[in-house]
């Protein structure tokens, strides 16, 4: 019996060693590291705390409220720029008029993440270690080292957004590339486009609702398959009609918009 065992495992590990040269033989592509995990962060209806009131924080004030975030400002009045007091006369965000309170503003409130903006090199670090502490995200403005995350520079068009981020190596150049993005992008409706073809996505799983593989597998090819065959400016002009009657070949091949135009007209 324990031969048996002996070759069983024998002739695994066999089996595996030559598993890991056929990976070996494989060539697959080196990933360079260094980078930023970029994602979309869902901060909609979450406390965010800034710290600042000057330009950089301005800025930032802009990309929480463009995702929908629940905004505290806290600094003097004194330091508050001319758009943020329009902001919080508007009530667009709240405001504490006060300099950063450890305790009040980090242990009592627990903000969801914290972006500091001021010209206390000191006291932006000692948020920095407290927000570690207490496994709070945090942003200390033009300190690489003191920052979870980066703020790139944007390019938005209704829900396409992108993101250009040199991980803190030049901001600068960041805006210079989103530029040239925007410059190529803006002869064609993408935002448009892409509002509509959300629409019919949202119209389809209506149509098949299932959650299955099989359900989902489908779905998502048959979209896919308009947005490869149609152009954008063919996407940009779907409306209610047009949607109710591309979703009749659900089960079919998608028609072209030209079939489609034949179709409705």
């Amino acid at each position: 019996m324990r031969l048996c065992v002996i070759t069983i495992r024998n002739c695994t590990e066999y089996a595996v060693d030559n598993r890991l040269s056929d990976l070996e033989d494989q060539k697959f592509a080196d990933i360079p590291g260094g980078g930023s995990l970029v994602v979309a962060w869902q901060v909609k209806g979450k406390p965010v705390i800034v710290v600042g009131g000057g330009d950089v924080a301005t800025g930032r004030v802009a990309h929480l409220l463009a995702a929908d975030a629940v905004v505290t400002v806290i600094c003097p009045s004194s330091g508050l720029s001319p758009e943020l007091q329009y902001r919080v006369s508007r009530k667009q965000v709240s405001h504490i008029s006060r300099t950063f309170d450890i305790e009040l503003d980090l242990r009592v409130s627990v903000p969801s993440m914290v972006l500091v903006a001021i010209d206390s090199p000191s006291t932006s670090t000692e948020i920095y270690t407290e927000c570690k502490k207490l496994k709070i995200p945090v942003n200390v403005a033009d300190v690489p080292g003191e920052c979870d995350f980066y703020f790139g520079s944007m390019y938005r068009d209704g829900p396409l957004q992108i993101m250009v981020s040199t991980n803190g190596n030049g901001p600068k150049m960041a805006s210079l590339v989103r530029r040239r993005i925007e410059e190529d992008l803006k002869e064609e409706p993408f935002g448009l486009a892409i509002e509509k073809l959300g629409e019919l996505r949202r119209r389809v799983r209506e149509k098949v609702p299932g959650s299955g593989k099989g359900d989902m597998r489908k779905r998502m090819r048959w979209v896919s398959q308009i947005s490869e065959q149609w152009t954008i400016a063919q996407l940009a002009k779907l409306d209610d009609d047009m949607i109710a009657k591309v979703i009749d070949y659900i089960n079919d091949e998608p028609p072209s918009y030209e079939q489609l135009i034949l179709i409705t007209s």
